[in-house]
């Protein structure tokens, strides 16, 4: 992949540039190691270490934009992001993911949140997830930044290895994962939110190959987003979004074009600027993405 092509992703979008609040992330680490030491201490997973939230505190994970979550962090505890908040700000890993991007992207670093399944949250089961992945020079890295590279896992988190398919992979993409499921390779069942928990399976993979799709494309939505295309019946479209993400990350930059091309042209393969967000905050209803607000009814 040619420089120029690693380019776009040095940009930010509306949903990693940090606004009015540039200057915390500009004081931050410039390696994703302790990138990820200060984003412990401010971030906190909204079903992390027991922690029951409920009310303001747990509706933080609907922040959805890197600039909100900055406004509320300040708005709390005023100043650079030096030392662990009494207070942090609630989300998930896919706040981890995109404020981790938006870091490497204020010091031009070629950064994109990546939407998938992890074998090594729990064991047997792909867990979805998200995970930051940045241009080295040479080539993407996938980095983990919401756990501690210390802690007990079967991989090194900042350095996750890819695998060519799904199976047997400690992190695949969405994209992945379908196409496995559609050549009978794996038990889409065996792929969701958390294994005790009812939401898993092929459509909800399939909707995740959409997210892919979108997050690979500057919009980086929620995990609970969904939008009209989720819900069509042609399994061939999600099967060639899948094979041009799949051919994308081995470097087919005809693919990678294509994608952007399809993104663009047909679309009702992103959100359109709106998108249904039914959030464990209890929250559902429609969010307008340009305005940045709840529609009414």
């Amino acid at each position: 992949m040619s420089a120029v092509d690693v380019d776009r992703w040095a940009a930010h979008t509306p949903y990693s540039d940090p606004g009015q609040h540039a200057g915390v992330l500009a004081g931050l680490a410039g390696d994703v190691a302790g990138l990820g030491r200060v984003l412990r201490g401010v971030l906190t997973h909204y079903r992390g270490g027991g922690q029951v939230l409920t009310g303001e505190r747990l509706a933080e994970i609907d922040h959805r934009w890197v600039e909100a979550m900055l406004a509320t962090d300040q708005a709390r505890c005023p100043g650079p992001w030096t030392r662990p908040r009494a207070q942090p700000l609630v989300g998930c890993c896919r706040d981890f993911a995109l404020v981790t991007v938006a870091a490497l992207r204020e010091r031009g670093v070629a950064a994109r949140t990546r939407v998938g399944f992890a074998s090594y949250l729990n064991e047997g089961f792909g867990t979805d997830h998200v995970v930051s992945e940045y241009w080295d020079g040479g080539r993407w890295v996938w980095a983990d930044t919401q756990l501690d590279p210390a802690g007990p896992w079967p991989v090194d988190v900042l350095d996750i290895p890819r695998a060519p398919e799904a199976r047997g992979a400690v992190l695949a993409s969405a994209a992945q994962v379908w196409l496995a499921h559609r050549a009978g390779e794996v038990d889409a069942d065996r792929y969701g939110v958390h294994p005790d928990l009812p939401w898993r399976g092929a459509g909800f993979v399939r909707a995740y190959v959409l997210l892919e799709l979108a997050h690979r494309q500057g919009e980086e939505v929620l995990l609970w987003d969904t939008w009209e295309a989720m819900q069509a019946e042609d399994d061939g479209v999600f099967d060639e979004v899948a094979r041009l993400l799949v051919a994308a990350d081995g470097g087919d930059g005809a693919a990678e074009r294509e994608l952007a091309c399809w993104y663009a042209r047909e679309g009702w393969l992103n959100p359109g600027g709106r998108v249904l967000c039914a959030s464990p905050s209890g929250f559902v209803g429609w969010v307008d993405l340009e305005r940045r607000v709840v529609e009414p009814g």
